[in-house]
């Protein structure tokens, strides 16, 4: 199992160190460095500059936002940062939600299954240099009746096939992100429910293509922190679980709240909506499970991290990616190397 790092989102208060933090992942042998991008700082630009000052970790994109951009620009973006990163370059994409996708960029949510296929035919097809046409239900290339001609991509990638992710949460997107892509990024993943909430669709999806699991890389992030009191810990990630549980989306669309229900969870996953819409956070954050967040987070000392660490490899994990919580560079570098360390406790590395 290999380990990756998650800036999440740049702006989120920690700028100043977030390439010290990747710089320190490259030099520790970190795998990959992901960025995210919702209606603040955008992926490309990031990963820009993550990758002209680091050498050898793949910079990814957890997510370049699917609504955000034409599948065209998207493979003009790949190409070009898999071509100035020597090859680094990791496309991850998302459909993002209806609130950012209808009120940020104007874009129907409607269709995500349909939208996400074409998407990623047409990036695929862009990146392969053929000249580009295209007909299906949501794009047209060239338009009809007007003067576009098919074109082909001008850069050339570093590489002939740059790896191509999707996050999904729901059965269905994971089931079709099996089949199309090359890897999964999965939040609040839970190692003892794995299998039914992700993998058994996953497999499905490769199954329709004449697939198997091997060489699909299954990504999840999880956050960690360190220390002896694992409730304590816990307390951190209250206010982070209860937003995408209880706010993300809306009460009828939020794949995180349903993902919670799958695991289990349903009265509590209620509570926490129901608070966190009337403006309770704090109540929200307070009625999230422990055991939920100590499922889906690394929390304790190293050798308890080494001992969950195993258990997402036996499930399936292939690429572990950590979010090291900490207010300082140094509580963020500290969790780093504490995730080489439990990996190598625990046989893995």
């Amino acid at each position: 199992m290999r380990l990756g790092i998650n800036l999440g989102y740049w702006g989120a208060g920690m700028d100043a160190d977030n390439l010290a933090v990747a710089q320190e992942a490259d030099r520790l042998g970190y795998a990959v460095c992901w960025a995210a991008e919702a209606y603040g700082s955008d992926g490309p630009t990031v990963l820009s500059w993550v990758a002209a000052q680091t050498e050898r970790i793949d910079v990814g994109s957890a997510i370049f936002q699917i609504p955000a951009r034409t599948p065209a620009m998207t493979a003009m973006t790949a190409a070009t940062l898999d071509s100035l990163s020597g090859g680094r370059f990791r496309l991850g994409l998302g459909v993002s939600g209806p609130q950012v996708s209808e009120g940020w960029y104007g874009v129907k949510f409607d269709k995500p299954l349909s939208r996400t296929r074409e998407y990623v035919e047409i990036v695929r097809k862009a990146m392969s240099r053929e000249r580009l046409s295209y007909q299906g239900e949501h794009w047209t290339l060239p338009l009809p009746g007007g003067p576009g001609k098919p074109i082909k991509l001008t850069v050339h990638p570093q590489r002939e096939h740059i790896p191509l992710y999707i996050a999904a949460i729901g059965p269905k997107n994971l089931e079709q992100t099996g089949e199309i892509a090359d890897g999964a990024l999965l939040i609040f993943p839970s190692a003892g429910h794995l299998e039914d909430t992700a993998l058994r669709h996953l497999r499905a999806g490769r199954a329709k293509a004449g697939l198997t699991l091997d060489g699909f890389d299954v990504s999840p992030t999880l956050p960690l922190a360190l220390g002896d009191d694992v409730s304590a810990l816990a307390d951190i990630f209250r206010p982070y679980t209860a937003l995408y549980v209880g706010g993300m989306g809306s009460r009828k669309q939020n794949f995180y709240n349903q993902l919670a229900q799958r695991m289990g969870y349903e009265k509590q996953a209620a509570e926490i909506q129901d608070k966190y819409l009337a403006g309770d956070k704090d109540g929200a954050a307070a009625a999230v499970p422990l055991e939920l967040i100590d499922s889906t987070c690394l929390l304790g000392p190293v050798a308890r991290i080494a001992d969950r660490m195993r258990e997402y490899a036996e499930a399936g994990v292939t690429t572990l990616n950590l979010s090291p919580a900490g207010f300082t560079l140094d509580e963020r570098v500290a969790g780093l190397r504490a995730g080489v360390e439990a990996l190598e406790l625990a046989g893995l590395a």
